[in-house]
Parts: C-alpha cells; sequence; structure tokens
C-alpha cells in the first residue's frame, strides 16, 4: 500500500485515459443540457417577439433606441462576479426600466393617473426585441476580441426582462394610480429577481454537482444586494423618464454605475487573493517537497467533496484556499518526505507541518480562518473509539471535538492523493479507499470518506 508509482509513468496514463474518453465522446454532450435548453427557450421567444412586431410595426421608436443604446452599454461593461457569475447591471436597470415605462415624457396630450405624459404604448413583445437588440450590439465587441460567451447567463437576463414586460404591460390598460403602479412595479421586479436565482440555482446545481437548496442560499447571499440596486435603479428610471422624458436616463443610471465599480472592485481583490494563494501552492512543487500538481489535485477532490456535503459557497473558498496552501509547512523540513507523502509521515510530524504551514498563512493577516483550517487537517477525526459530540456540544474531559468539517475534508483528501497520485488506476484507488474506511474508526471521518467515494466515481467530470 506505500508502494508509488513512477509519477511521470502515472501521469502520462491518466492524459492517455483522458484523450481517449474525451475522443470518444460526443461534442454535443460536454455541454450542459440545462444552459442548451434555458439558451433555446430564450431564442425562441426573442424570435415570436420579432415576428411580432414586425407584422403590427414598433412605436415610439425614438425611445426604443434611446433604452437599447442603454441597454448595449450595459453589456459592454458587463463583469463576472465572484463564483464566475456574468452579471451586467446596467443592462439590465436598463432592460427591466423599458418594460416598466408607463409614458415617456410631460409632452402630449396623454393622462395617466393625474400627471400628463405621453403614454408609452410599447408591447412586451417589442420590449424583448429591444433589449435582445441591445444585449446583441453590446456582445458583439466581446465576441470580436476573443472573450469567452456566456449564453446562459445572457439568456436569464432576457428572460427576466421578458417577465417583468409580460407581467406589467397588460397592467397599463387599467388606467391605475401611480401609487398602486409603484407597489405592483416593486412585486414584479421582487418576482422577476426571484425567478432569476432559481434559474441560476438550477443550472448551477447542475453544472458542479451542488445540492439544489444550497446553490439557491448562495446565489441569493451573491445577487441580492446587486438585484437590489438593479430593481430600485430599474424603477427610477421607469418613474423619471415617464416624468422627464429620455433625458432622465442620464441621471438615474449614475447609482447602478458606483454599485457596479464597487463590486467589480470586490470581484478583482477575491480574484488576487485566489492568484496568490495558487501561486503560494506552487512553492512546494518547485522545490521538490510534493510532486506536482499535488496542491492543485487535493484542492480540486476537497472542494467537490465539500460541494457532496452541503458546503456554502463562502465555505467552499476558505476550503478551496486552505487545500491549496496544507503543504506549505513542508518548506521548513530539512530533509523532504520521500514524494511529499504526509500521510506516511509520523502523527507529531504531521502536526508540525501544520503547525508551521498555518503560521505562515496567518501571517498574512487576512486569512485567519485558512490559517485554523491547516493547523486542524492533521488531526484525527476521534481522540477514542465511539461518536463524536454533536456540533453544539460541549467537549466532554479529555475528549474534544473533533476538526471543523474543512479540516476533515482536507485530511482525506490528502490522504488520498498521497497514496493514488495522478494515477488514473481505479483498482488502486478503489484499495486507497478501502484503507480509509478502515482507518475511519478514529483518524478520518466515514463521512467525509464516503463523500469522497463518490466523487472518485465521477472523477472524470470533475
Amino acid at each position: 500500500m506505500t508502494m508509488r508509482m513512477d509519477p511521470r509513468r502515472a501521469r502520462a496514463g491518466a492524459l492517455a485515459a483522458g484523450r481517449m474518453e474525451t475522443a470518444g465522446r460526443p461534442g454535443w454532450q460536454t455541454v450542459d443540457s440545462g444552459q442548451v435548453l434555458l439558451a433555446a427557450f430564450a431564442a425562441l421567444g426573442v424570435l415570436v417577439s420579432v415576428t411580432e412586431v414586425a407584422v403590427v410595426h414598433p412605436v415610439q421608436t425614438d425611445v426604443a433606441v434611446v433604452f437599447g443604446v442603454l441597454i448595449a452599454l450595459g453589456e459592454l461593461f458587463r463583469m463576472v462576479m465572484p463564483g464566475n457569475r456574468e452579471v451586467a447591471p446596467v443592462a439590465a436597470a436598463g432592460a427591466i426600466g423599458y418594460a416598466l415605462l408607463v409614458g415617456v415624457g410631460p409632452e402630449g396630450g396623454g393622462r395617466i393617473a393625474a400627471l400628463d405624459v405621453v403614454p408609452a404604448v410599447h408591447s412586451a413583445f417589442q420590449v424583448v426585441v429591444v433589449t435582445a437588440a441591445g444585449m446583441a450590439v453590446g456582445s458583439l465587441p466581446h465576441v470580436l476580441v476573443g472573450r469567452a460567451f456566456r449564453m446562459d447567463a445572457m439568456a436569464r437576463r432576457l428572460i427576466t426582462v421578458a417577465l417583468v414586460a409580460v407581467c406589467f404591460r397588460p397592467l397599463l390598460a387599467l388606467g391605475l394610480d401611480w401609487p398602486l403602479l409603484l407597489v405592483l412595479m416593486g412585486m414584479v421586479v421582487v418576482a422577476s429577481c426571484f425567478a432569476d436565482v432559481l434559474i441560476a440555482a438550477m443550472i448551477r446545481a447542475e453544472a458542479v454537482r451542488a445540492r439544489f437548496g444550497i446553490a439557491v442560499r448562495d446565489e441569493i447571499s451573491v445577487k441580492a444586494p446587486l438585484c437590489a440596486a438593479t430593481s430600485a435603479t430599474a424603477m427610477l428610471i421607469a418613474v423619471a423618464t415617464t416624468v422627464m422624458g429620455p433625458a432622465a436616463l442620464l441621471v438615474f443610471t449614475v447609482p447602478i454605475l458606483v454599485t457596479q465599480f464597487a463590486f467589480r472592485r470586490y470581484a478583482g481583490i477575491r480574484a488576487t487573493y485566489l492568484q496568490t494563494v495558487r501561486a503560494l501552492s506552487r512553492v512546494t512543487e518547485v522545490g521538490g517537497y510534493v510532486e506536482t500538481g499535488h496542491s492543485r489535485r487535493v484542492s480540486r477532490l476537497a472542494v467537490a467533496m465539500g460541494r457532496e456535503l452541503g458546503m456554502s459557497e463562502e465555505d467552499l473558498l476558505e476550503l478551496e484556499y486552505a487545500a491549496l496552501m496544507h503543504d506549505i509547512g513542508q518548506l521548513s523540513l530539512g530533509d523532504p518526505i520521500p514524494g511529499g507523502a504526509t500521510v506516511l509521515a509520523s502523527p507529531a510530524e504531521q502536526r508540525r507541518i501544520a503547525e508551521l504551514g498555518a503560521e505562515v498563512i496567518r501571517q498574512t493577516g487576512v486569512l485567519d480562518r485558512v490559517a485554523h483550517i491547516v493547523r486542524l487537517s492533521s488531526h484525527p477525526y476521534r481522540t477514542g473509539h465511539g461518536e463524536p459530540p454533536g456540533p453544539a456540544a460541549e467537549p466532554a474531559p479529555g475528549r474534544p471535538l473533533p476538526p471543523p468539517l474543512a479540516s476533515r475534508i482536507i485530511k482525506v483528501a490528502n490522504a488520498y492523493d498521497d497514496l493514488v497520485g495522478d494515477s488514473a488506476d481505479r483498482d488502486r484507488g478503489a484499495a486507497v479507499l478501502e484503507r480509509l474506511r478502515l482507518d475511519s474508526a478514529a483518524e478520518y471521518d466515514p463521512a467525509v470518506v464516503e463523500a469522497l467515494s463518490r466523487v472518485v466515481d465521477r472523477r472524470p467530470r470533475l
């Protein structure tokens, strides 16, 4: 069990197996079916809307062009949020504002809710057409420079706007007063935000194999502030344009621009942290303390196991940081462990490596929780026999609480990769899993080991 394969031969075998699997799989099978279905649904809605508008002819085209330009600019300056989520808050605010538009300025003889304004008579179909056209024009520069094309994100934004338009535009024919219209605006945009969260959660749960409830919670925590800012700005745009005309767009898009700038800085800081941690994790590989790719493999296994066990996205990010840097304490060793396999070292040596690594991480001043996870990743799951106390229980004398879940996950993932490496031999992996199960009486968390087993069974999908 302690014999190790030649890393180069094992790596070559794994790459060959991966190439054979990819070569034998049709290209359409690599595309997520939920994203395809969502894009097809959005495309069908655009096709129907274009046909309807072409038949009845567009109305108030000058206003439509102004909103289309705003949507195009918003798509041009879209950004990527943590979790690889593409958002375009300015475009979304402009499109939803157009869907909620009651009038187009004070000039004219129309009268809506005691305000002399020109009524906005465009249909929900025209809202979809203008939104789709603006999104297409704004996306063109991204396509020309070869940036990634996120069809599912664009489809979700289009469907959200269509939902607002379909729900709100028919209400204008009822001649409702402004207070009631404002209440209905709020209800419609909240419902559209919730629908967007549900759609995004379904796609994300399938893409990363996360539990749907966990995916919904993560989407709400990430999107709630941005959705609130976007919806409020959209309502401001709709009301201000009704009273002041299209010139109001120049004033009321400023808040969402400031919000987008703040979110962009936040996303940039998160990305910088992760890039720094990934670079730091390679120090042990460059120095020859661990096998090439060990930290990356442990990180991927750990994150997949965390999803399997229902961890939130914020906890998964900390888990990824800790898994990438779990072996950094090996830099303190005078003589490297053969193959970097800490699972073969003595318990005292394992704890020393973890303590030193945690101290290095703590010096950053911003990753204290990650340092805590790394420090406890060498501790056994149980210190004796029997079931551990519950998470809210007080530790009994001589029987401390088990390490945090993230620490237990890293311990199992590290042990598995130490004994398997990048080998694609399923028999070898099964033998290591059996060894971990036998050691779960005290050393490894049985639930974590079983999560690893399920992850390994679908490893080609990682």
